[in-house]
């Protein structure tokens, strides 16, 4: 299979998956599992570098708020309170994450863990349905600071691969006392910040290295996630309007099961 075509496959999979909570990275290994795209320099790079193109469907998605935020930006002003709260929340897994990350990348990068993982965190949805329910405050815009960082703690969660950024923070809100959708648009604008500074990084580290053939790929990836991310912000969004994350957590248990099984049989 060509690496333009891998990218095409992968960068579908980044859009479908970063802001559903199913784990993007989960999928992003099992499927590179599948088409070999994996084990190299550049392979890590487009994994993370894709991300930037599912981030920037959530800024165009949300472009009049972020737009009206940035126009009022002085202290007091509804803009700074906005970003202020998505900085203290972007706090506690930026330390961290810094901190134990080479640990995380030796150890934790596995199918197998992304399978435990994955399972997990399905149960963790369903209690996190069933002790908060859906009840809540319901704009995102009236979180207060206590209640950011409480999703910044959730968000640690998302460290381990195949927990989920979007399904930690989601349950992070949760707990916070936050709707299921305003949790969701927290985690959304939470994103903004935490993939920017991942993929600047990621940039910094290896594009010199790279072929023409290469930067083509990452073009393509990028588009791609863009473009499947935008709809599926809107299709998420509209979905909890009416229904529960349980399906979701249903999912990633079966995935994670089935994940298991392949693995133990040498498919996977």
């Amino acid at each position: 299979m060509s690496l333009l075509i891998k990218a095409l496959i992968m960068g579908i999979v980044e859009g479908l998956t970063e802001f559903l909570p199913v784990s993007s990275t989960g999928h992003m290994i099992i499927v590179g599992d599948f088409i070999d795209f994996k084990g190299e320099s550049f392979h890590t790079m487009f994994e993370i570098v894709i991300q930037l193109g599912a981030i920037l469907a959530v800024v165009y998605y949300y472009r009049h708020k972020i737009v009206s935020s940035l126009r009022h930006l002085r202290p007091g002003d509804k803009g700074f309170e906005l970003w202020f709260k998505i900085f203290i929340a972007f706090l506690p897994a930026a330390v961290i994450g810094i901190l134990i990350h080479d640990l995380i990348e030796k150890y934790l990068f596995s199918s197998l863990t992304v399978a435990i993982a994955l399972i997990i965190g399905g149960f963790l949805m369903i209690l996190a349905e069933n002790y908060f329910g859906r009840s809540g405050l319901n704009d995102m815009d009236k979180t207060d600071v206590k209640q950011a960082f409480t999703i910044g703690i959730g968000q640690c969660l998302a460290l381990i691969p195949g927990m989920s950024r979007s399904a930690s923070t989601i349950m992070g809100g949760m707990a916070a006392g936050l709707s299921v959708k305003a949790a969701a648009e927290f985690s959304f604008f939470l994103a903004i910040p935490t993939m920017v500074g991942a993929t600047a990084y990621s940039l910094l580290k290896g594009y010199t290295g790279m072929s023409q053939v290469e930067w083509q790929a990452l073009g393509i990836g990028f588009l791609v996630s863009f473009i499947v991310a935008l709809l599926a912000v809107d299709c998420f969004l509209t979905y909890l309007k009416e229904h529960s994350l349980k399906s979701f957590a249903y999912y990633r248990i079966v995935v994670g099961v089935t994940m298991i099984l392949l693995i133990f049989t040498g498919v996977l």
